[in-house]
């Protein structure tokens, strides 16, 4: 699964922006429904049959989206260590690939799983 807008994921800028704004805090942020808690995951705008999870880098930045379709959610934080060792697993078992600081308007860039993943590991703070 490749693109235009993928490079290798260690050299893609939007992706570094992204791991130093989470590095400090160890907390990235998704979209969590207020009563069933169930995540936003969405169809891939770059790929076929595929599911994108979208993640923030802050809270302002996904509060931003909780409007329209997305009414009925809130920003909810994952932490760098849950993500490592929870989430991994579950979204790889369900094919889900990653919308890294989704926009407002305009083009996301989506991630393989396992690349993005290795930029969190990358930045876990194990002290």
């Amino acid at each position: 699964m490749s693109n235009n807008n993928q490079q290798s994921a260690a050299d893609n800028p939007l992706l570094a922006e992204f791991l130093d704004q989470v590095k400090s805090e160890q907390v990235l942020w998704a979209l969590q429904d207020k009563a069933s808690k169930d995540w936003v995951v969405l169809s891939s705008i770059n790929f076929e049959e595929t599911d994108v999870m979208p993640v923030w880098s802050s809270e302002q930045r996904a509060k931003q989206h909780c409007i329209d379709e997305w009414q009925d959610y809130v920003p909810a934080q994952i932490t760098v260590s849950d993500w490592l060792e929870f989430w991994i697993e579950d979204l790889n078992e369900d094919g889900i690939i990653i919308g890294v600081n989704w926009p407002v308007e305009g083009d996301c860039l989506e991630l393989e799983l396992g690349d993005f993943s290795q930029g969190i590991a990358s930045i876990e703070d194990l002290a």
